[in-house]
């Protein structure tokens, strides 16, 4: 079945139905924990998750399942992606799970799963662990003495804060800034403030209630609007928004403008290639990256690496061939002198020293180069592979010699969602919008015919 569980960033879907169901949720427990067996010590897993309502659930069966493997289980509660994965080695665990949907609604939930190293597990690690969860399992779990332990582990939020704040000069301070945090009613609601208010910012904290349902909701980095509207009413220097299980981020300008990942991931390499830090002459995003940022980077004479989607790939590429500057338009930033996954707060403080040590605001900081156009859309599918079918692939050979060597087309099949999602750029708008409508409708038509 391999294939049916982990997808683009580990195991993800409406939670109680499958594949987030309690019962794979043990049944990865068990075949994670029995896949890191490494010699005779005491093994151990740091868990974490977000805040929404079946975060519960999940993890109990998780520690049900790493516990029968004779696994230890360091219990972290709500808490970001990215701490975890700081977590795994810091505490010497031989595995990392945080369970978390990052974006996703409040009913839906995921599970992702890190290494002894803390960078998360590849594909072929993730086809073990996978083929094992139709087996019969039960035979290769601890005999009764060699059960595991589960324990709640206190002061992992005070770690993580000095661990985030390290990553600036020690003597840089963030005060003389008002800046408005939105933590998407999810993991960083407690750290993210925390730390800001540390370096010494002043600290408007919004969506730092979480009740189990309204992470996400209307906040965070997907849902920007709320954060925009406090940034005016109380004239912060800048807003900051993170995603339900923090390892994304966006930021908003003093003026309320939008600044993505693709401009992010420009200032910072910028900023790192000036002062000689930038490592291997480029930076690493996927696809999905805007034609913008690869000009913007091609004038520094830099390279701009693109990989499939998923920060997962992102990080691969960066580790293969030597780059510590990467991320995603959506706003996973890989810092990899400080971090093995996407952080949203420490890419945040990387953008404060920026405006700290220029003295610029951030929209004259932060525009570094003028996106091409470009247009996403998405079509939603009941199953099948409409990729698959003539007209649709007739329709996409269109749309590329349409563009031409002045734009891009990218379609491909969400990994987390059932979507097929269509994206197409290029210095003509008008041409833009044509292309995607007309592969949106020729797929739509491939899928009402199904």
């Amino acid at each position: 079945m391999a294939g049916n569980y982990f997808g683009t960033d580990g195991i993800r879907g409406r939670a109680n139905k499958f594949p987030m169901t309690a019962e794979i949720a043990m049944r990865v427990g068990m075949a994670a924990g029995l896949s890191f067996q490494r010699g005779s010590h005491r093994h151990r897993v740091v868990l974490g998750k977000d805040t929404r309502l079946s975060g519960y659930m999940i993890e109990n069966a998780m520690v049900a399942g790493l516990c029968a493997a004779g696994m230890d289980v360091f219990l972290l509660g709500p808490i970001p992606t990215p701490a975890v994965a700081m977590l795994v080695r810091s505490l010497r665990a031989d595995i990392g799970v945080m369970i978390s949907a990052s974006h996703n609604p409040y009913y839906d939930n995921g599970i992702k799963l890190f290494g002894p190293d803390g960078y998360k597990l590849s594909d072929e690690i993730e086809e073990r662990i996978e083929s094992m969860l139709d087996k019969d399992i039960e035979l290769a779990l601890a005999d009764s003495d060699g059960l595991g332990r589960a324990k709640r582990v206190d002061g992992v939020h005070d770690r993580y804060i000095e661990f985030a704040k390290r990553t600036l000069p020690r003597s840089m301070s963030l005060s003389g800034l008002r800046i408005v945090v939105d933590c998407a009613n999810g993991a960083a609601y407690k750290v993210a403030p925390e730390a800001l208010w540390e370096l010494g910012a002043e600290v408007v904290a919004i969506n730092v209630e979480p009740n189990g349902f309204n992470i996400n909701k209307e906040c965070g980095s997907t849902h920007p609007a709320g954060l925009q509207k406090k940034v005016h009413e109380v004239r912060a220097d800048i807003g900051i928004a993170l995603d339900g299980d923090a390892d994304r981020v966006v930021i908003v300008d003093e003026n309320g403008a939008i600044v993505d990942g693709d401009q992010i991931m420009a200032l910072i390499a910028e900023s790192w290639h000036q002062s000689g830090r930038l490592a291997g002459g480029g930076v690493v995003s996927t696809v999905m990256s805007n034609l913008g940022l690869e000009r913007f980077l091609g004038d520094m004479k830099l390279q701009l690496h693109r990989t499939k989607v998923g920060d997962r790939y992102v990080v691969e590429h960066m580790r293969a061939h030597g780059l510590n500057v990467g991320g995603e338009q959506s706003g996973h930033i890989v810092l990899s002198d400080f971090s093995t996954t996407g952080d949203g707060l420490v890419s945040a403080l990387q953008v404060l020293a920026c405006i700290k040590r220029q003295g610029r605001p951030v929209s004259e900081l932060s525009k570094k180069f003028e996106p091409v156009p470009q247009l996403l859309k998405n079509v939603r599918i009941a199953g099948g592979k409409p990729l698959e079918e003539a007209p649709v692939k007739a329709a996409i050979e269109d749309a590329r010699h349409r563009l031409g060597k002045a734009g891009r087309l990218v379609i491909r099949p969400s990994g987390t969602e059932p979507l097929i999602r269509v994206m197409a750029e290029g210095d003509d708008p008008q041409l833009v919008e044509a292309v995607v409508n007309d592969i949106v409708e020729v797929i739509s038509e491939t899928r009402s015919a199904a």
